[in-house]
């Protein structure tokens, strides 16, 4: 690859992640996603540990669809993908949906990508952002490649209000 394709690859990547984040914040600012929030009695970390058992998670979030709360866990198994549906009050697996196309399948590759350089788990990550700032709850964890290094952004909501703070998986 030469130089131009070089940084041009950079800008798209980075580009991309500024997208990204700029829809992670927008979704985060969502007030009905707040309110929503405390009615969850499932952690986001139980929540990747009970979708295990579909694959390796990549990436999890409670997030609003159709109005509701939902908790969605993104897995790895033999090359596919899959979303894991976790029930936010019992903690069971209530739907598993093959992802094979779209901007979801994308997102899936590059989630693991990352985990595949990654040497620690995300409920692990997920914890020690938790721990970091007391009485706050996770609300989303998304793996990510920066410098060639494998890195967590974990969401945490406390007093109504959305920090996202990056955790190394090395």
């Amino acid at each position: 690859m030469n130089r131009r394709q070089m940084l041009f690859a950079s800008l798209v990547a980075t580009t991309m992640g500024l997208a990204s984040q700029a829809a992670l914040a927008e979704e985060h600012n969502d007030p009905a996603l707040i309110k929503a929030m405390g009615n969850a009695k499932v952690t986001l970390q139980q929540g990747l540990t009970a979708a295990a058992q579909e694959g390796q998670p990549i990436s999890a979030k409670f997030e609003m669809e159709d109005g509701k709360l939902q908790l969605s866990v993104y897995t790895s198994k033999g090359g596919k993908f899959s979303e894991v549906i976790v029930d936010y009050t019992s903690g069971k697996v209530t739907k598993t949906e093959a992802i094979t196309e779209g901007e979801d399948l994308t997102a899936a590759k590059a989630q693991s990508a990352a985990m595949a350089k990654a040497k620690t788990d995300l409920k692990a990550a997920t914890d020690k952002a938790a721990a970091g700032m007391a009485g706050s709850r996770a609300v989303s964890v998304t793996p990510d490649t920066k410098g060639g290094r494998a890195v967590a952004s974990v969401t945490l909501v406390d007093g109504g209000q959305f920090k996202t703070v990056e955790q190394s998986l090395e």
